[in-house]
């Protein structure tokens, strides 16, 4: 089913849709008056994922909760957001060392859509349900369905298919909920205000998407136990950068020479948890991955036992 006709309804009334006042002259700009307007512009996105922090707080505890228990975290949508969610997914494994299918990105029209455009497919509701049915998409998962202008029918289905398996749905727009209700649990509305170039959505909203996305995925991985401090210790070691990383933090957390990093990250198959413990509480590889283990591979829970 499409709903093309409920988009032709509201879409001149979004206000993502809206012409932005403080632009009506932008062509007649000078290159210096145009970079300073969307300076000034766009302290909008920070204000707007500021204003949605109760939201984004029930967000990440509900996902969190459904990743213990062994679910998964899907972003999906069309164009410009689907786009930032398969960025956010994909960027989960090289910083968390995450299962690539722990989180997952979900785009209207696949891999070819990353570079270029197959926006008229976020016009079939079913193909956002098919999407997550050929992911195995469960009860036990979380979606996150992005639609900037909220009237996505792509997005649509697939957050009320969620709804109705029982699963998670988390709906994200920039346009308030009672200008375009979504079907979903939680409701995260990132109100950045029309765009300099109207309609054009990858701009303040996008920015606002991405930070909160950057909020969500950290604060879950946070709360999953993949974060010492605010170090990174889930990392994996897999180039010389990383490595790098991986000896600076076993340094400044347990004071450990290079020479002996290198040593336990050898001893652990490069993973700085247990390198980490193995240092602080003196056991072997073998105590250190008992002991982690026990904790739900929480570092602080294993270092305070």
């Amino acid at each position: 089913m499409s709903t093309t006709g409920f988009q032709d309804v509201q879409r001149g009334h979004l206000l993502t849709e809206q012409a932005n006042p403080r632009s009506s002259d932008l062509d007649a700009l000078s290159t210096a008056e145009l970079v300073q307007t969307f300076c000034d512009e766009d302290r909008r996105p920070q204000e707007a994922v500021s204003a949605a922090a109760a939201d984004l707080t029930l967000a990440i505890d509900a996902i969190a909760e459904r990743l213990r228990a062994g679910g998964r975290l899907f972003y999906l949508g069309a164009g410009t957001s689907g786009r930032l969610g398969v960025l956010d997914a994909a960027e989960c494994p090289p910083t968390f060392c995450s299962d690539p299918e722990l989180v997952q990105g979900v785009l209207a029209g696949g891999a070819p859509a990353l570079l270029r455009s197959s926006e008229g497919l976020e016009d079939l509701a079913e193909a956002g349900v098919q999407d997550l049915v050929s992911r195995g998409f469960g009860s036990g998962d979380a979606l996150i369905g992005i639609a900037a202008g909220g009237t996505t029918p792509y997005v649509h289905g697939a957050l009320r298919h969620a709804q109705s398996i029982g699963a998670l749905a988390i709906a994200m727009a920039c346009v308030p909920a009672d200008q375009v209700p979504m079907p979903c649990d939680i409701a995260v509305r990132l109100l950045t205000g029309p765009e300099l170039l109207t309609g054009s959505t990858r701009l303040k909203a996008g920015t606002a998407t991405k930070m909160a996305l950057n909020i969500i995925s950290t604060g879950v991985m946070v709360r999953l136990g993949k974060v010492y401090g605010n170090r990174m210790v889930d990392v994996a070691v897999t180039n010389s950068k990383l490595e790098d990383r991986a000896l600076r933090i076993l340094a400044d957390l347990a004071g450990v020479e290079r020479s002996q990093g290198r040593q336990l990250l050898e001893q652990t198959g490069g993973s700085v948890k247990l390198s980490l413990l193995m240092a602080l509480r003196q056991r072997n590889a073998d105590q250190a991955r008992e002991l982690l283990a026990r904790h739900g591979g929480n570092l602080r829970a294993a270092l305070a036992a």
